[in-house]
């Protein structure tokens, strides 16, 4: 099993030369994203959805700074703030496409938990951008240790280099990364919330 997860990571790596690209749009700019040709179900449903206009006026409905930025819930287009938000969807999931690691930038599929989803399979529109913070060796070490793999050398250093979230890694679809607009995560990350982390003034999103 680890040898078959060490193999993926290195193969979704390498190959993410071959990527398409999307720009996410918020009043506090844009972030563009490169879609990860190794999760081709996922990034073939991703394209799909941005062609409808499927996300447009969407909202960030959960904002957890030094975590993540979720979006992508049908229902929280024009959702007033006593909506509770998180559980729309398309209708159908996606089988996990598991392998890259969470670094800071990441674009990942939501999904249910584990006890009503074993297979791990994706929401078929919710998605996070990982915020993350700081790792160290340390806290890899620990991570390989729970989930019986092993990070390369490369991965270690782009988690010490950027951050992240690598709790998440082995558990969640990543297929996409923000390479231009890594400050947008961090003033959407800054908004205030409420207690269910929905931002007190709502964030829109556009997607092209």
């Amino acid at each position: 099993m680890r040898t078959i997860f060490v193999f993926l990571l290195f193969i979704g790596l390498i190959s993410c030369g071959n990527k398409d690209a999307a720009t996410i749009s918020t009043e506090f700019g844009n972030m563009e994203v490169q879609l990860f040709s190794s999760t081709p179900k996922h990034t073939t449903n991703f394209q799909k959805l941005v062609s409808e206009g499927f996300y447009n006026d969407l909202l960030f409905h959960r904002v957890m700074k030094g975590f993540m930025i979720q979006g992508g819930d049908p229902e929280s287009k024009g959702a007033s703030i006593e909506k509770p938000l998180g559980s729309g969807g398309t209708g159908y999931t996606i089988p996990a496409e598991i392998a890259i690691p969470h670094f800071k930038g990441m674009l990942s599929a939501a999904r249910l938990g584990d006890q009503v989803n074993p297979q791990k399979e994706s929401s078929g529109c919710q998605f996070f951008i990982v915020h993350g913070g700081p790792v160290d060796d340390a806290q890899l070490d620990a991570i390989e240790r729970a989930k019986n793999f092993k990070y390369s050398p490369a991965q270690r250093e782009k988690y010490k280099q950027l951050g992240g979230t690598p709790m998440l890694d082995g558990d969640y679809t990543v297929f996409g990364e923000v390479i231009n607009g890594l400050e947008v995560i961090d003033k959407i990350a800054e908004t205030t919330t409420d207690s269910r982390d929905r931002p007190l003034k709502d964030i829109k999103m556009k997607i092209k």
